[in-house]
């Protein structure tokens, strides 16, 4: 077993994969292309601005066919999806501004891995932008897509090459790895990559800080349904109607219950 970093922090994702062949083993498995990366940047933006908002890409590579955007999130938002086909949508806008006609040189893949849960408990979900006649056979007219990687849900059942993958990423969440268990020499080199005792002061002093940035967005999480749950047991809404809108015990609702019950008294 091997000690290593979590791969939920963005600051271990990014000293992992910007390595070009880690990120061009893993780009070629996810999309089924070969692609040929020789420099990967992190914290890309681009300058000028493209709109009114400047994303900035956590892993920015590309070579004379393909532009790949990967993007780590560990705590999902509400506008995880619609936040990412912006950004894809960024990448595909920045090249028309310089071209003669609305066909982007590049070919554009963004790649979103989401090391929490998801309400759709899916490893693998694809955005194809490619337009589809009434029989759905595709025109093979647009080839840019969106992949969103949730390795919480990796099953038997997940096809290879994405499975190891996502088995890999998935393992590092609690800071142990058999690496016995994989193949591919691009993951046993990330493995090495995020060896714990490889992680430098600065990156740890950046995973304390995620980690607290965390664990304050979950606070405030947890207080907001706790309110609505408040607002919902002053109406009388039931306890089992509360519980199921807000994820709530039914332990601590029923306490909460009877501390309203007493505040009315």
């Amino acid at each position: 077993m091997k000690k290593v970093a979590s791969l939920k922090y963005g600051v271990v994702f990014k000293k992992a994969f910007c390595d070009p062949e880690i990120f061009t083993a893993f780009v070629q498995d996810m999309l089924g292309l070969s692609v040929t990366i020789e420099h990967v940047e992190t914290e890309k933006e681009f300058d000028p601005p493209i709109g009114y908002i400047k994303p900035r890409f956590d892993l920015f590579g590309e070579d004379t066919s393909h532009r790949v955007v990967v993007d780590i999130q560990h705590a999902r938002t509400t506008d995880h999806y619609d936040r990412f086909l912006y950004y894809h949508c960024v990448a595909l806008l920045e090249q028309i501004s310089s071209s003669a006609n609305y066909r982007p040189g590049l070919k554009v893949f963004t790649l979103v891995v989401l090391t929490s849960g998801d309400r759709h408990a899916t490893p693998v979900s694809i955005v194809d932008f490619d337009p589809r006649d009434l029989s759905g056979r595709p025109l093979c007219e647009i080839p840019h897509k969106i992949i969103y990687l949730c390795p919480k849900y990796v099953s038997d059942e997940t096809p290879q090459p994405y499975r190891e993958w996502l088995q890999a990423i998935n393992d590092t969440l609690d800071e142990e790895v058999d690496e016995s268990q994989y193949q591919r020499a691009e993951i046993q080199k990330l493995f090495t990559s995020i060896q714990r005792d490889h992680i430098s002061p600065a990156e740890r002093a950046s995973m304390i800080e995620e980690y607290h940035q965390e664990e304050l967005q979950g606070a405030a999480l947890a207080e907001g349904k706790r309110s609505i749950a408040s607002a919902l047991l002053e109406q009388s809404v039931s306890v089992e109607v509360v519980a199921k809108a807000t994820g709530l015990s039914i332990g601590e609702l029923t306490a909460m219950r009877e501390q309203v019950a007493d505040d009315r008294a």
